[in-house]
């Protein structure tokens, strides 16, 4: 099988709804059952371009040309003073857990983070006992920060997330010639 990685486009909607359709995928996220292509295309829409000046990059992650993995990296909010801060998402589908699709969404999303986009800071919640997920994070840098009590329903159960965070490794410098 053939991995590729690009950013996701708005084309990539009918793979995306039938990826979040799976109780298993969207469970783990902060998104609602019964997601729809049409949800999903103006959502994509809405990234493509992405504004003028946003170091906001949404990548999907594709076997053998189909999108299996999508990962994005999106500001933490509008004041001036967390403009070096982001928030990441990543999901991939079901069936291509396990198969270096979130070691490849994260090994890019963090390159372009940490070589090209300013930014200092990634931050991310994530389900208790999503175990498979927080040893991704771990593996790549994202320290443990907090536990948020009954913070996210989760199939009519308030769950604990964990609260992770990854600073730059090695931040920038200026280049004295």
């Amino acid at each position: 099988m053939s991995l590729t990685l690009r950013r996701v486009k708005p084309a990539d909607a009918a793979a995306i709804a039938e990826q979040f359709a799976d109780p298993e995928v969207f469970g783990n996220t902060l998104q609602l059952p019964y997601g729809s292509e049409e949800i999903w295309a103006q959502r994509l829409a809405g990234m493509n371009p992405p504004a003028a000046g946003s170091n906001e990059m949404v990548l999907a992650a594709l076997l053998d040309g189909r999108p299996v993995g999508l990962a994005g990296l999106h500001p933490a909010g509008p004041q001036v003073r967390r403009r070096h801060v982001m928030g990441l998402g990543i999901t991939v589908a079901k069936a291509a857990q396990g198969q270096g699709v979130g070691h490849a969404l994260m090994t890019a999303l963090l390159d372009y983070a940490d070589n090209w986009a300013q930014i200092l800071r990634i931050e991310l919640t994530v389900f208790h006992d999503n175990a498979r997920a927080i040893r991704l994070y771990e593996r790549h840098g994202f320290e443990h920060e907090g536990r948020l009590r009954a913070d996210a329903l989760r199939n009519g159960v308030y769950e604990d997330v964990l609260m992770m965070g990854r600073l730059h490794p090695r931040q920038p410098v200026v280049a004295r010639g």
